[in-house]
């Protein structure tokens, strides 16, 4: 099992709360931001230990790496109104839709030039990028710090929620040592499970690591996937070689940026491989289909391996699930696992084939009056 990014997992959680906080200016935070927080303090985001500031994030920016020059690709940032807020303050910030109450020290404001965060972190100032609409809502001033959780409420699904923490303990009373990751914003198709399996083949265990947050619209819900995902393993995978556990993020679809982040969120988690498939955290065409895996080469440090799937399909001639290595078949042989077609389908109440998707699964799905995100 790997160390920690940066070699220590960090916890940023109050042993007692402070017995006054009013004396505390309150921020009130979204909930993007609020889960940030959590991340943080559980370990998710190791090493951070709060929010960057202006050298952390020019590193970042520029280098992909912070200013200690530990890798780190995508900005963390917090961001708030021009209220004469200065290096030393103590601030308290809460979320009420996850109950969210944290005291941020602050150590610097600052400014930073958006449409430079943007160039660099999402290859595009393009305002129509999801990841660019969202950073130019943000406010001008950031606030750089570090955070201490005092209280969040209970959630839906809580129950399939592991900290790295958890994660860590429950790895190793399975046994396993080389353990791969799985990320996933959809419900799972044959293209899919073949992918898992596959990278299964040479681990003792996978974690299948859906994300839980904001979508775009289109998206699957949260309860479809995580529902869907929970057929699939009851019915088709061994119950000691995998693990469901949820990641509450929110997407940046920051493309090969996203992927390293993605991959170093799964080494807190202690897994030591992370599956990269094609366009990972991509959307529309601001990215090229394998850049999220030429990035890979600028880390050798990363500390986890990730495991490159280029192209997957069905192919008649084998009667299976191929990739582009093992079949010699022309493509016209060839079903691709088409996430567009399989949406329509069951928009339209229809099962899709069973080469394409498994049946009980897309029963699972038809199960929800309204799957997706609006």
């Amino acid at each position: 099992m790997p160390q920690p990014h940066g070699s220590k997992l960090i916890t940023r959680h109050a042993t007692k709360n402070p017995q006054e906080l009013k004396e505390f200016q309150t921020i009130p935070i979204n909930t993007n931001l609020a889960e940030d927080v959590i991340n943080i303090a559980n370990g998710v985001f190791s090493p951070l230990t709060g929010f960057l500031g202006y050298n952390d994030l020019d590193s970042v920016i520029h280098q992909k790496r912070l200013s200690n020059d530990i890798p780190w690709t995508i900005p963390i940032l917090m961001d708030a109104k021009e209220n004469g807020l200065q290096e030393g303050d103590t601030v308290l910030l809460k979320n009420d839709d996850v109950g969210l109450q944290a005291l941020l020290d602050i150590k610097e404001t600052f400014t930073y030039d958006k449409q430079t965060i943007a160039k660099e972190v999402y290859m595009t100032t393009d305002a129509a990028h999801p990841g660019v609409k969202a950073l130019n809502t943000m406010n001008d001033q950031f606030i750089g710090g570090n955070i201490i959780l005092l209280n969040t409420s209970q959630r839906e699904f809580d129950e399939y929620h592991l900290t790295p923490r958890e994660t860590r303990i429950l790895f190793k009373e399975k046994g396993w040592q080389e353990i791969v990751a799985f990320q996933t914003r959809n419900p799972p198709h044959l293209g899919h499970e073949y992918v898992q399996k596959t990278a299964l083949t040479f681990a003792d265990g996978i974690l299948i690591n859906p994300i839980i947050g904001k979508k775009k619209p289109g998206d699957f819900k949260d309860e479809v996937i995580i529902k869907s995902y929970l057929t699939l393993m009851e019915h088709y995978y061994l119950r000691k070689r995998s693990v469901l556990s949820i990641l509450r993020t929110s997407m940046k679809y920051a493309g090969p940026r996203e992927a390293i982040h993605h991959a170093i969120m799964r080494k807190n988690f202690g897994c030591t491989h992370f599956i990269v498939g094609r366009d990972h955290a991509g959307v529309g065409n601001y990215y090229g289909p394998y850049d999220a895996h030429d990035i890979f080469r600028e880390f050798p440090d990363l500390g986890i391996t990730p495991v490159f799937f280029r192209s997957f399909s069905r192919c008649t001639k084998c009667n299976s699930v191929v990739n582009d290595k093992i079949c010699p078949h022309d493509q016209k042989y060839h079903i691709n696992f088409s996430g567009k077609k399989i949406r329509a389908l069951l928009q339209e109440g229809k099962i899709p084939p069973e080469d394409m998707m498994r049946k009980e699964v897309a029963e699972t799905i038809l199960q929800f009056d309204h799957p997706f995100v609006e």
